[in-house]
């Protein structure tokens, strides 16, 4: 089984909504949840915001945490995470922000660094991943972590 065949069924099982935002994977993981049949059950909607505009108006990430921290931080994973939750009225949300590459990174925040934020009604918290290979790959790795967090964050907390 996939991740998002798994995260589909857990989601289906507890009766819980989801919605994504996501800045590097481009609606990846919209795309992998979607791929599955039914997921519009508890599959609400997501936002791609790529630009920092685009989580300031959108996800209503203020500018001033961007300028802070960076559109690549725990801070504006967070932000991304709890927006885009209360956008959709979701249970739950998936936020991801990072450098894919190949350019794009520095010694601070190199290529392949990817915030992952989580939101429930209990909070929002992010994790700090950094992930090996090609830009797809990258992607790839940020969509598949951001299932698994979720699912692990489930199957831990029932008190949704």
């Amino acid at each position: 089984m996939t991740f998002a065949e798994d995260l589909s069924i857990l989601l289906s099982n507890m009766n819980l909504t989801l919605s994504t935002a996501e800045s590097c994977t481009g609606g990846m993981l919209g795309s992998e949840i979607t791929s599955i049949p039914g997921s519009g059950k508890y599959f609400l909607g997501g936002v791609v915001t790529y630009s920092n505009e685009s989580k300031e108006d959108l996800l209503f990430v203020p500018r001033s945490e961007i300028k802070r921290y960076g559109a690549v931080s725990k801070d504006v994973a967070v932000f991304m995470a709890f927006g885009v939750r209360e956008i959709f009225a979701s249970d739950v949300s998936i936020s991801i922000t990072g450098i894919a590459g190949p350019d794009g990174g520095t010694s601070d925040k190199p290529v392949g660094l990817v915030w992952i934020g989580i939101s429930t009604r209990n909070g929002t918290t992010a994790k700090k991943f950094n992930f090996n290979g090609n830009r797809e790959e990258i992607r790839k790795s940020a969509v598949n972590k951001a299932m698994e967090l979720l699912m692990d964050l489930i199957v831990s907390d029932l008190k949704f």
